[in-house]
């Protein structure tokens, strides 16, 4: 997400792994320590990196019933570093049967944490329909829906407006849980449901988050990834 290295341009204040070392080098030979045998650089010399507008926009709608108390927790550290990145235009909604928007808030995951408050019902079709509304690039928006499917709203709606998502270009994404508790109760058949439209719903570990979500921003097919990612 740093953006591609930009070789003809020139910065004074290179990352380390963006240093062009030939420049360098030659730039401060006369700062030669014969006694150490080494050169000490006064100034560095390094590639730019191409401007990185906003590629992908990413719409995490959380569930906080009661029983995704650990997903709550972990989802709103994700966001609030997801939302750091600048490649990225990140939103996130939490709901059990009102829904809540928290974008605002994402400077600061104390603070989303805090705007977070566990229990009550679930209205998963009412906070799908809050989430599309905030998309405006379909076929580059990566919807990631974080709940265990067990549905208070209407059902049926809930999986038509997945479907329109899919079908607008949508990648969608369902997490039944993500934590390090191991394999969620869930509702199976909204989740079989999901699975015949294309849209995988599966549990995901913290540690596994980051590496879904990079092959999801590069386009990837996610079967793999999610075969290897799945919990045993």
């Amino acid at each position: 997400m740093t953006g591609a290295l930009n070789r003809a341009a020139r910065t004074r204040r290179p990352k380390l792994r963006d240093i062009d070392w030939n420049r360098t080098v030659r730039a401060n030979l006369k700062h030669y320590q014969a006694e150490h045998r080494t050169i000490v650089p006064e100034r560095l010399i390094g590639y730019a990196r191409r401007t990185t507008a906003i590629q992908r926009d990413v719409v995490l709608c959380v569930d906080q019933s009661g029983s995704m108390a650990e997903s709550v927790v972990y989802s709103g550290i994700f966001a609030a570093t997801l939302a750091s990145m600048k490649a990225l235009k990140t939103s996130l909604v939490v709901f059990d049967t009102a829904v809540v928007d928290l974008t605002e808030q994402l400077h600061d995951p104390v603070e989303v944490l805090f705007g977070t408050q566990l229990g009550g019902g679930t209205d998963i079709n009412r906070a799908i329909a809050y989430g599309q509304g905030l998309i405006t690039r379909p076929r580059d928006t990566i919807f990631v829906l974080i709940s265990d499917l067990y549905e208070g709203g209407v059902r049926d709606e809930m999986l038509r407006r997945v479907a329109s998502m899919t079908a607008a270009g949508v990648q969608v994404i369902v997490l039944l849980a993500l934590s390090d508790s191991g394999a969620p109760s869930y509702d199976h058949e909204n989740a079989a449901a999901l699975a015949a439209m294309g849209v995988p719903a599966f549990a995901c570990t913290p540690d596994a988050f980051p590496e879904l979500m990079a092959a999801a921003i590069q386009r990837q097919d996610l079967r793999g990834t999610i075969e290897r990612l799945k919990p045993r």
